[in-house]
């Protein structure tokens, strides 16, 4: 027997609409990429601006499973593509514009994209690679008449005058659930970078569980700011969250340095930003350096790697923000978990508490979590068994763009690649990448454990750590240090502060002080090229 209720699609347009009808005079915000100033519009106008893209696409000849690509930074004319791409049934494709040209050339081509919106900044690697994107039959820069410049790119024409020849007196497109309705294309090296394909039902499923109290915590009392790209596997649910709690939304551009973020935090009265750590490390030197202060700010997530334990101690300590650490990949839309208060740890407080919070804490309802070992024997949850981390749920793939593999396990498990414990109140704590781990004399050393300690020292402004080959040990840590501007901590001094705080055994073998740490176009630490510059070293002794 079946249910007697509506049969009402989780459809994607539903959160603009919603928007628009419940909250329709909230403003979105945007620094422009033209010149900086900052441009307002309502959810009501993004809405109408939406359907105004969704009708101008249909009469390019776009249809219903079409792949439409971005290139493009935070802002309104980013998001009303979003809902007027996926309005019609069509597949909003998301570029990462940091990645090299070669690699988006081979992501264009492999999504077979019809059009090609894209950012002023842009304009000059896109002309340098059209040649390679046969398909793409035109291009739409993000900009007005008055600031388009003189390029080649194939039909190029300025996005508001190709908006201006549609109204908004359009239907949106009436869709099963399931219809696709994004793309985002890991950074995978071997084989080519792999594409996740995004429902209308999984991203409004993602964005109903991360808006929750425990999650995001979002309402229509907040004032958010995704730093975070769009161009990042959704951008964590914040182009869908957001408006579908009517909070205000500020989209900072291409202008994410720690003095243009602060300007739009306190101009805005920002209340909830999110971004990966390497931005805030940004920022928290602006504020050293200024004496600034976070006057509006209540809670910042960290994500897309380890959030150092120095970094949520000085947001919560020193700034009265309180940081949620928070986990996930492309494959899971990327969410996955979230390190906020359970009560049976409620009483928390000092060291222990940050103890807690380094870890990257627990799912949403949606998300669920499965540690085995390499042979797929499930593993205690004890807070101490490393194992292979594995989830699955509505948001989580089940297979590649266009791939001809199987990537889940007998239980329809996704091995998520990430070697994790998982303590008995279900909190996951990441030691490292299942090709990071140091493995020294048969048992393993978290990589990301010896990170988040070193860069405690005040003298550190960013750390990895990476497996060196030892005739005796098979592997051992050693520590990449970039000092603070005008610092030169020495190896004993680093060594000393690490001491007591490990096991002495997972102790660097080694130091070595660098210019700069080489990272991944999603702002990762990039070990694949840091082994390959210390591929010759040698351990002393």
């Amino acid at each position: 027997m079946l249910g007697l209720m509506q049969d009402w699609p989780l459809l994607l347009h539903r959160i603009i609409d919603h928007a628009a009808i419940q909250h329709g005079t909230r403003e979105v915000v945007t620094r422009a990429v033209e010149d900086g100033t900052l441009r307002r519009r309502s959810y009501r106008e993004i809405r109408s601006r939406a359907l105004g893209v969704a009708k101008r696409l249909e009469r390019e000849g776009i249809r219903q499973g079409d792949r439409v690509a971005t290139l493009a930074w935070n802002s309104d004319r980013h998001l009303e593509l979003w809902y007027g791409i996926s309005g019609i049934g069509a597949i909003t494709h998301t570029i990462n514009p940091r990645l090299f040209p070669d690699q988006i050339a081979w992501i264009a081509n492999h999504a077979e994209d019809r059009l090609v919106f894209l950012d002023l900044t842009f304009v000059p690697m896109i002309e340098a690679l059209q040649e390679k994107l046969p398909g793409v039959a035109r291009y739409v820069v993000l900009t007005d008449a008055a600031h388009m410049p003189q390029t080649s790119l194939r039909r190029a024409v300025a996005y508001e005058e190709w908006l201006a020849e549609a109204d908004d007196d359009f239907a949106w497109a009436a869709l099963d659930e399931n219809t696709a309705a994004g793309l985002c294309y890991t950074s995978g090296t071997t084989g080519g970078p792999k594409g996740v394909l995004y429902s209308h039902r999984s991203n409004v499923l993602h964005a109903l569980a991360l808006a929750a109290p425990d999650y995001m915590n979002l309402s229509s009392r907040d004032t958010v700011m995704p730093v975070v790209p769009l161009f990042h596997a959704n951008s964590w649910s914040l182009a869908y969250s957001t408006p579908m709690t009517g909070a205000k939304l500020v989209m900072p551009g291409a202008r994410l340095d720690g003095a243009s973020l602060h300007d739009l935090l306190e101009g805005e009265g920002v209340t909830m930003t999110a971004a990966v750590p390497t931005v805030w490390l940004g920022l928290l030197q602006h504020l050293e350096a200024t004496g600034g202060r976070l006057s509006t700010l209540q809670r910042v997530v960290i994500g897309g790697s380890a959030c150092p334990r120095a970094m949520t101690e000085t947001f919560e300590r020193k700034y009265g923000v309180t940081v949620a650490h928070a986990w996930g990949m492309t494959e899971m839309s990327p969410l996955g978990s979230f390190c906020s208060m359970k009560p049976v740890y409620e009483r928390l407080s000092g060291d222990a508490l940050y103890d807690l919070k380094v870890k990257q804490g627990h799912p949403p309802f949606t998300v669920e979590f499965r540690l085995t070992d390499d042979e797929g024997r499930d593993l205690p949850w004890d807070g101490r068994t490393f194992g292979r981390l594995k989830v699955r749920g509505p948001a989580v793939a089940g297979a590649y763009y266009r791939r001809d593999e199987n990537i889940l396990d007998d239980r329809g498990f996704f091995d998520t690649g990430d070697v994790a414990t998982i303590d008995p109140a279900g909190y996951m704590q990441v030691t490292d990448r299942s090709k990071d781990v140091i493995k020294s004399g048969g048992e393993w050393i978290s990589s990301i454990d010896l990170e988040n300690l070193a860069i405690g020292h005040p003298d550190v402004a960013e750390a990895a750590v990476i497996g060196v080959a030892h005739p005796k040990w098979d592997e051992r840590p050693l520590l990449v240090i970039v000092p603070k501007e005008g610092r030169a901590p020495g190896k004993d001094e680093l060594l000393a502060f690490m001491t007591g705080k490990i096991a002495k055994w997972w102790l660097p073998d080694d130091v070595v002080l660098v210019e700069a740490i080489p990272h991944t176009a999603t702002g990762k630490i990039q070990k694949t090229a840091l082994r390959e510059m210390f591929k010759d070293y040698r351990l002393p002794g």
